[in-house]
């Protein structure tokens, strides 16, 4: 079957994100989609003193969880404005974040992370024990009223815009080339 030229840019900028059962199954997608445009831990800017409201796909999930990781390795979780202290810290040359809090530490790898969203996948293979792979975290204010869904379909944006602006750079290039080609004839 012969793909022509066309086709294949129309199929390529199809920006409709598939519908997903599980959070993550959507983050799989996703995050294949937008990783490279992910900040490193490093770059503490992007997570330090802000206000991470924690989305999760359980039905029964109702509560207001909020994360904070403060300078100094503070680690601070709200549930409902209830607040537990806890500590933090990375291993930047591997972008592996470490949380200790009720007396567990974990090691999360780095999935993704911009202004408004904080993705960490917890080491292991945590699909095959029923337990979430994904911890997602979005900036209060961008996620509060938003379910999984949505969420997934914002953090989908980032590939949609991303994308479309490449494409109407790379035709209005070839239109410049045509226009001084044309001009210098």
């Amino acid at each position: 079957m012969e793909v022509r030229p066309f086709e294949r840019i129309n199929r390529e900028m199809e920006m409709d994100m598939p519908t997903f059962e599980h959070l993550d199954d959507g983050m799989d997608y996703v995050l294949s989609k937008i990783i490279q445009w992910s900040e490193d831990l490093y770059e503490q800017e992007f997570f330090l003193a802000k206000r991470w409201l924690e989305v999760r796909e359980e039905e029964h999930f109702h509560e207001s969880v909020l994360h904070i990781f403060n300078d100094g390795g503070e680690y601070l979780v709200s549930i409902d404005g209830n607040i537990q202290k806890g500590a933090w810290r990375f291993l930047a040359e591997s972008n592996t974040f470490i949380t200790d809090f009720l007396g567990k530490t974990e090691l999360y790898d780095l999935a993704f992370l911009n202004d408004d969203y904080f993705v960490l996948s917890k080491h292991g293979d945590q699909a095959r024990k029923g337990q979430r792979r994904y911890f997602v975290m979005g900036r209060e204010g961008v996620v509060s009223s938003l379910t999984w869904h949505e969420v997934l379909d914002q953090m989908f944006n980032i590939y949609r815009s991303s994308s479309r602006f490449i494409f109407f750079l790379v035709i209005a290039v070839v239109i410049i080339s045509v226009i001084l080609a044309w001009s210098l004839l």
